[in-house]
């Protein structure tokens, strides 16, 4: 039996050691941290959100970055310092521009396509991740923008989504605890919300049942592939170790590129800051006050969930300044007045803030399927949608793997059809 080695324990890595484990391939999976999804898979928006496939090449979110881009708190923010990756990244997000249209379509019917995998799997593990199915609401405040969310509702339904236009009275009905004036809404009945990092943790444990070896706490510092064989330099507390596998998957987020680049390959991933709060709702009128339905504002472009009975999780905004966790002050502010704002009487005295850097591809769509040599494999670069495309992607790369492209090619999400 081929041996393969998964390089990163986040939610794609995760899913896709559970898929090769369940198609009887003999995996390893690695991860630097303690734990499975401790890093961009920790506290994410916790949408699963087909409605939230548009890609962002497009001429109005160029707009908008020069737009805000003297503006610290703005939804969009990029260091203006220059380097050769995020000036090539920009190159390939331009450039991408004229596939707008059908990547939208593709990423829709992607994510329809998670679903069922997803709330299988976790069906079958007893995976408890707080899931809630009661959709995902859009508000709009201005015209503007609910015409623009028309056009996309069109492009969404080409991939299988169905979502209906609501008027602000429904958007009431919809969500009694929403507060504030919008011009209209759009309401996805069949999106859902659950917490990433407890999925991951419950999946990571139901892989290991099923034979996933793990090796926790380790660094990937090389790995070299001769087209046979892979070998990896392993790194723990200052002591190096070797280890020999057939084949590689990289799932490294924001790593990958550098993995990439010693495997002979070119992955042009950009980690790309999110910031997210999870409010502890200590108090009744704040469980009370707080939104059931998961929200998109699209004009702040913050998401929402409700994860369990006492918590709620804001997150949002997007920030290119390079490998930089840094949690600031100055970006975590505007998510607190949001709710302040929207959920008056949600009590915001208890905030956990949290940063993670999305790995995100200049096409907006994942890298998915064979590198340059035939036993190196990706599955990265999912963006902001890792937690609702994950289930699909993993399946995808399972079937590069078993039956290979000249059999069910499935190599690039562009390629992919679904019956």
């Amino acid at each position: 039996m081929k041996s393969f080695v998964i390089i990163g324990g986040g939610i794609t890595g995760v899913t896709t050691a559970y898929v090769l484990a369940k198609r009887g391939y003999d995996v390893t999976l690695i991860e630097r941290h303690r734990y499975a999804g401790m890093e961009t898979s920790f506290a994410n928006g916790g949408q699963l959100s087909a409605s939230n496939a548009e890609v962002w090449n497009h001429w109005s979110t160029i707009m908008k970055g020069m737009k805000w881009v003297f503006k610290k708190d703005a939804p969009l923010l990029i260091n203006l310092k220059p380097d050769w990756h995020k000036i090539s990244w920009f190159a390939e997000f331009i450039a991408s521009i004229p596939n707008y249209k059908s990547n939208t379509v593709q990423t829709a019917h992607m994510a329809i396509e998670a679903r069922k995998h997803l709330f299988a799997w976790a069906k079958q593990e007893g995976i408890d991740f707080d899931l809630k199915r009661e959709g995902i609401l859009h508000i709009y405040r201005d015209q503007a923008g609910f015409e623009h969310a028309g056009k996309v509702s069109k492009m969404l339904a080409e991939g299988g989504l169905g979502r209906t236009a609501v008027t602000p009275q429904e958007m009431k009905e919809i969500e009694p605890t929403l507060a504030g004036k919008y011009y209209g809404g759009y309401y996805t009945e069949s999106d859902s919300t659950g917490d990433i990092h407890k999925f991951t943790h419950g999946l990571s444990e139901a892989a290991a049942k099923l034979g996933v070896k793990t090796i926790y706490e380790h660094e990937v510092l090389a790995v070299q592939s001769n087209g046979n064989r892979v070998n990896l330099t392993l790194s723990k507390d200052g002591h190096a170790s070797q280890l020999v596998f057939d084949n590689v998957v990289v799932c490294a987020g924001v790593g990958s590129r550098d993995l990439a680049s010693q495997l002979g390959d070119r992955v042009n991933v950009y980690p790309v800051k999110g910031y997210s709060i999870t409010v502890n709702l200590t108090d009744k009128a704040s469980q009370e006050g707080a939104p059931n339905v998961s929200l998109l504002d699209d004009e702040t472009k913050l998401v929402t969930s409700r994860l369990g009975i006492d918590r709620f999780r804001v997150a949002g905004t997007a920030e290119f300044n390079g490998i930089n966790r840094d949690i600031r002050a100055d970006r975590i502010k505007p998510l607190i007045d949001w709710v302040n704002q929207c959920f008056p009487e949600v009590s915001t005295r208890s905030v956990v803030p949290w940063a993670g850097l999305r790995p995100m591809m200049p096409t907006m769509m994942p890298k998915v399927g064979k590198g340059s040599k035939p036993n190196v494999y990706y599955n990265t670069g999912h963006g902001h949608l890792g937690w609702t495309l994950s289930a699909c992607t993993a399946e995808m790369i399972g079937d590069v793997i078993q039956y290979g492209e000249t059999t069910k090619k499935v190599s690039s999400p562009a390629s992919l059809k679904f019956s």
